[in-house]
């Protein structure tokens, strides 16, 4: 099984195309948008039960270049 987490990233100014491809490329998303607001990009990812998410998530998606700040909410249940 896996666990649903939401991803709000906020992009150094004008990267957050780069940083989309990267993430497309990387192919770790569910899905990812373009957001207007304090983010830039939104995306669902999937971790699996056994992966621990903070070293996931920093594995996987922080260390791609121009992402400024990111604000991860875990989700529980599907409605």
């Amino acid at each position: 099984m896996s666990r649903c987490i939401l991803v709000q990233i906020r992009c150094k100014p004008g990267t957050a195309y780069q940083v989309a491809t990267e993430i497309s490329d990387r192919e770790i998303h569910s899905s990812l948008y373009s957001t207007s607001g304090e983010y830039d990009l939104f995306m669902s990812m999937y971790i699996p039960d056994e992966e621990d998410i903070g070293k996931y998530v920093n594995d996987k998606l922080l260390n791609i270049e121009g992402i400024e700040r990111t604000l991860t909410t875990m989700t529980f249940n599907a409605f």
